[in-house]
């Protein structure tokens, strides 16, 4: 009766934050933990009814508790770490998400672990204070990707030419949908060619419709520098063999 008053409360206030439903889904590990307490709260109660001393078994659990504690102090970071993921909320169950360079998709948040569906299929496992130790990307909560492109050009390229580049890329980059553009510059001189930096915004989170922009984007650039008699720059050795006689 009481667990179940405590676990309807409980679901009344996570069903108010952002992403409630998906919290819903994490109230098992904190029922786990809340049930144990109440268990141990009725005993204590029972025992004192039936006219045993509570004290001295509280003070008994308390040595015990002492000794578990320091026996498992890693089990007991985990958990306290499972409320800190669940009343922070650096992520959810869903988000992309990338922890030291290992990058997935959270499918499980557990009391002890998380558990990330990693790009290539396998199954990560991640120690709760692990990852309130790292620093953690999310991608889930990015409103749009920055996408730096590096051209180079030939060192034969007229000046009018270069000139011309900053402003042919700007027009291929605000033509393309959900693109905002941010600059086209001319650089440095790089070892094998002229080199351009532009910035520009996919406004979308999600991967594919990046790369998706990329694409068109560098196909359209490449397809105006040729229509425009530009030359890309490639890595070029010259080598000078000396015959003697």
């Amino acid at each position: 009766m009481i667990s179940a008053l405590i676990r309807l409360m409980l679901e009344s206030f996570v069903s108010k934050l952002d992403e409630g439903q998906e919290k819903l889904k994490q109230l098992d590990g904190v029922m786990l933990i809340v049930n144990g307490i109440i268990w141990i709260l009725g005993l204590l109660f029972l025992f004192d009814n039936l006219g045993y001393n509570v004290t001295t078994i509280v003070a008994g659990l308390g040595i015990g508790g002492i000794a578990i504690a320091l026996a498992a102090q890693n089990i007991l970071g985990d958990l306290f770490n499972y409320f800190v993921i669940f009343f922070d909320r650096p992520f959810e169950v869903g988000d992309s998400i990338n922890v030291d360079g290992k990058a997935g998709t959270v499918e499980y948040i557990g009391i002890k672990t998380t558990r990330v569906r990693s790009l290539t299929g396998e199954q990560l496992v991640f120690a709760n204070s692990d990852l309130t130790k790292s620093r953690i990307h999310n991608f889930k909560r990015m409103d749009r990707r920055r996408a730096v492109l590096t051209l180079g050009v030939v060192y034969e390229t007229t000046h009018e030419q270069l000139a011309k580049i900053p402003t042919l890329i700007e027009e291929v980059i605000k033509a393309e949908r959900e693109v905002t553009f941010d600059r086209a510059h001319f650089a440095k001189f790089g070892a094998y060619s002229l080199d351009f930096e532009v910035v520009y915004f996919v406004e979308s989170a999600e991967y594919l419709t990046y790369m998706n922009v990329q694409q068109a984007i560098n196909l359209k650039n490449y397809s105006k520098l040729f229509e425009d008699s530009l030359k890309l720059g490639l890595p070029t050795q010259r080598k000078t063999i000396l015959v003697s006689k």
